[in-house]
């Protein structure tokens, strides 16, 4: 097992799913009824947030609240592999 946190393995599936619908930060904050600087805090590992703001995020993000928390590998560019 790798040193990533909880808050790095969320805020990359974030980072990953949101890409994957070709949307900005801003669209996605829009989505989740948030503020776009607070789903860059996020994605960056730096905010530790609620179950009602991760429901918010996944539901914005047509997923599952488990797709958010669950490992993956990702390459030096942010992709999954």
């Amino acid at each position: 097992m790798d040193d990533k946190t909880i808050l790095e393995i969320f805020g990359e599936n974030i980072r990953f799913y949101r890409k994957k619908l070709n949307i900005s930060q801003e669209e996605l904050a829009f989505r989740a009824n948030l503020h776009r600087t607070y789903i860059g805090m996020i994605e960056r590992a730096e905010k530790n947030i609620t179950l009602l703001n991760i429901q918010k995020i996944a539901n914005a993000l047509k997923i599952e609240i488990t797709d958010l928390v669950t490992r993956s590998n990702f390459d030096d560019n942010g992709r999954r592999i």
